[in-house]
């Protein structure tokens, strides 16, 4: 095969010292003549391995060859019969481990960028006023949904073109979920692709009520008894924060990552007009590995902070996705591994001064399969910081599950539900995404929406 078929076309990005001082998307996308560049690297298998690691099964090779032939439309239209947020995933989906690593061509040389090629396809789509609002005709029966995020958008987008009545009730003031509080505008422009892709699902008839808190508002029994509702699909995802317990957690000048990124992300801190308050100082910590760790140690650098991260295993055990890896490196972070906080220490009017840590060494195995990491003893050292980000990892808000009669939990207070319909222990309620597994991706949360339109389909024909 020629040479030139087995490297990918590169995609330009922002150079890292200008986007460190700026929340601008990093990536840059492809052009036109890019796309179909690196489209027509496509060998279009009669067998394609890239769509069964697909969580939502889009035609990859289907849109990829549309590309080819520049009907940039018929492209979108095909991602659109699978997937309600093509902008979004074309952008956050850890590709590399899904549909890309599964490319026949990344077996000698590099994978089909599929996810740039969506993104791609998206925001063409998006520039061209692209239709994407077919349905079928309405049948008047009503349907549930909780929470604005992935599971919960894509759930209503499936469900209305099936002709459902579906509205959408976000807890926030604005709807998107995660998508808007959690990830960061340069990762995730908000006021053009989120919203954009929220508008399209609002195209299809779906209706949107922000500020409604289920559980407080209203409750899930008055949805069936009182607004006519007959199905429910709770897609609340896990919002609320983890810590690690250690002495000094209550000092002020601690955050959990949440709050951080929903100041500003949400709430626009980071523009000069928004008067939202957020304490970022000269020199952060951020502890933890994974892409939120990523997302407030970048957040925390373009906001002028010199910054750490700090996490107990090794580089190779990093849960964040390379690319991320990546770009945090080359914007200046610094990277303390092996590295784990036993105390956050204050000065004596309450505030944070340091993190006292202790060094780790990688032993056997634990249940995770990665390497267990151990401490080792006399290793303890301080790292002079005046803000801590604790990013371990997040669960779901008990208020829907304690507010419903007859909806089991298990004991990390994620909703029981099929996996393979979202069907919950309650008759008509259905669920997915974090509020059923704890925080995962964007897309397995989708994997799961889509699942359960399906599944509430079924039921509501029976």
């Amino acid at each position: 095969m020629a040479a030139d078929k087995m490297k990918r076309v590169p995609i330009k990005e922002q150079d890292p010292k200008v986007r460190a001082t700026n929340f601008d998307e990093v990536c840059l996308g492809y052009t036109k003549e890019e796309a179909i560049k690196e489209a027509s690297r496509c060998l279009n298998c009669k067998k394609p391995m890239c769509v069964t690691k697909c969580p939502v099964s889009i035609n990859i090779p289907g849109f990829i060859s549309k590309i080819k032939e520049e009907k940039f439309d018929e492209a979108a239209k095909i991602i659109a019969q699978s997937s309600a947020l093509p902008a979004v995933c074309g952008r956050v989906c850890p590709q590399e481990s899904q549909c890309e690593g599964k490319c026949v061509l990344g077996i000698k040389g590099e994978a089909i960028s599929i996810g740039k090629l969506e993104r791609f396809v998206a925001d063409w789509s998006r520039e061209n006023n692209v239709d994407l609002s077919e349905r079928k005709p309405a049948n008047g029966i009503k349907v549930a949904v909780i929470g604005s995020g992935p599971s919960g958008l894509t759930c209503a987008g499936d469900l209305a073109k099936l002709g459902y009545d579906v509205t959408i009730f976000e807890a926030l003031h604005k709807a998107g979920g995660v998508l808007v509080y959690g990830i960061p505008e340069f990762r995730l422009p908000k006021d053009t692709v989120v919203q954009h892709e929220v508008d399209n699902v609002k195209k299809l008839g779906v209706k949107i009520e922000t500020d409604v808190i289920i559980g407080r508002t209203i409750t899930i029994d008055d949805l069936f008894e009182e607004e006519g509702f007959k199905a429910v699909f709770i897609g609340s995802g896990a919002g609320l924060p983890r810590f690690m317990g250690i002495p000094g957690e209550n000092l002020n000048g601690v955050f959990s990552a949440n709050e951080f990124l929903t100041r500003n992300n949400l709430m626009k801190a980071f523009k000069d007009d928004y008067d939202t308050p957020i304490k970022v100082g000269a020199k952060v910590a951020v502890v933890g590995g994974g892409n939120v760790a990523m997302d407030a140690a970048r957040t925390a650098l373009r906001l002028g902070a010199e910054v750490h991260i700090v996490y107990r295993r090794s580089e190779s055990e990093l849960p964040a996705r390379a690319e991320e890896v990546h770009h945090a490196k080359e914007e200046g972070i610094q990277f303390n591994l092996l590295t784990n906080p036993i105390e956050v220490l204050g000065n004596e009017k309450g505030w944070v001064k340091g993190i006292r840590c202790i060094r780790m060494e990688l032993g056997e195995p634990d249940a995770s399969g990665r390497r267990r990491p151990i401490e080792i003893k006399g290793s303890e050292f301080d790292l002079d910081v005046d803000t801590v980000i604790m990013s371990l990892g997040t669960s779901p808000n008990p208020l829907i599950s304690s507010t419903t009669k007859g909806l089991d939990i298990n004991k990390k207070r994620c909703i029981i539900a099929e996996d393979e319909t979202g069907k919950t222990s309650r008759d008509g309620v259905y669920a997915g995404g974090d509020a059923v597994t704890g925080a995962a991706t964007v897309i397995l949360a989708m994997e799961a929406g889509k699942k359960a339109a399906k599944a509430i389909d079924e039921y509501l024909k029976k």
